[in-house]
């Protein structure tokens, strides 16, 4: 009877064994068949000022994408979207502002924005070469101002001369790209530059002082945005959303390993290491940067851009933001980014 009982104890706990490896075959095979059906597949990825996302998912061990992924850079969020409208990309980060005016020449029909990715407005600054008698936004009546067209310097430029009782027509602004700014604010050609990023790190390291940050007018939302064609194409549309969870998940390991990504930022972007991690480290106690669905609130504060423009005449009417943006991908970014 021992025996007979030893033997049902045994042949239960084999059962047990082979149901489970089914069990974990079939999940395999079951993730062996999505990525299958991405290959072949390929996404064009834009990225601004340097290979950012590129660079992030390879130092996160997360560029094994059962996919190919094509990388370009851009010196702005409107050159991204001019790239997607032409074809040439079908994903990349934009401000909220370049959506705006892409909109307005394509009604929408390019692309949309299908997420958004919180981040820090830290390096969205209002500077002056050093000995400037400029400092503060007041004395910029009948300056010279670069700024970039478009871009967040547009709008926090605005929103910077009417806090100080000035107007867009109290300046001379001067339309230039961020490399082009920098160096006309070096050489001395303007008195002022609103700018971003690495034209600003640069400025800084040329001397230049700020006279007012952004860090409080920007909202911080980074619009995730695809081409249209991208959207609909089935297995685009699952092979960017798999590239943004990686994406999301690259930010938690730089959260992890902040002097790690702290070199690869200073290599990249030619600061010191020292000062790539304070700019990690404040921007992340500011706002933790983390891709999140679309929302009524980030759709509102899109809209208040919107109205801030057509108040002070840079664009002719009202735009309602729902029209170009996409809730395809709601669903599925709420499931994976939960991960």
């Amino acid at each position: 009877m021992k025996n007979r009982v030893n033997i049902l104890i045994a042949l239960g706990l084999l059962a047990i064994l082979i149901l489970s490896g089914c069990s974990s075959q079939g999940s395999n095979a079951s993730e062996s068949k999505e990525d299958s059906e991405l290959d072949g597949v390929t996404i064009k990825v834009a990225q601004t000022g340097w290979g950012s996302y590129e660079e992030a998912l390879k130092a996160a061990g997360l560029d094994d994408t059962p996919y190919k992924v094509e990388y370009s850079v851009f010196q702005g969020g409107n050159l991204i979207l001019e790239a997607m409208t032409a074809g040439h990309v079908d994903f990349g980060a934009t401000s909220e502002i370049p959506p705006i005016f892409s909109a307005l020449s394509q009604k929408g029909e390019n692309s949309k924005v299908i997420a958004i990715q919180q981040s820090h407005t830290l390096q969205q600054e209002l500077v002056v070469p050093k000995g400037s008698k400029i400092k503060k936004v007041e004395d910029l009546k009948g300056k010279k101002v670069a700024y970039v067209n478009n871009t967040t310097s547009h709008y926090f430029l605005i929103k910077m001369l009417e806090d100080a009782g000035l107007s867009w027509e109290d300046i001379k602004p001067v339309q230039l790209t961020t490399s082009d700014g920098l160096a006309a604010l070096v050489g001395g050609k303007v008195d002022a530059l609103a700018s971003y990023g690495n034209a600003i790190l640069s400025a800084h390291e040329n001397d230049a002082v700020t006279v007012a940050s952004a860090k409080d007018i920007l909202s911080g939302n980074f619009q995730l945005n695809a081409s249209t064609a991208a959207i609909e194409d089935p297995k685009k549309h699952k092979a960017i959303v798999d590239y943004i969870s990686r994406l999301n998940k690259a930010y938690e390991w730089q959260r992890q390993h902040k002097e790690e990504w702290a070199k690869i930022v200073a290599a990249n972007t030619k600061q010191p290491v020292k000062q790539a991690l304070q700019t990690l480290e404040e921007g992340e106690a500011q706002k933790p940067t983390k891709i999140i669905p679309n929302s009524e609130v980030t759709v509102d504060s899109q809209q208040d851009i919107i109205e801030t423009f057509k108040d002070v005449g840079i664009i002719e009417k009202s735009l309602d933001a729902k029209t170009f943006w996409s809730d395809k991908f709601d669903k599925e970014l709420t499931k994976v980014l939960k991960k």
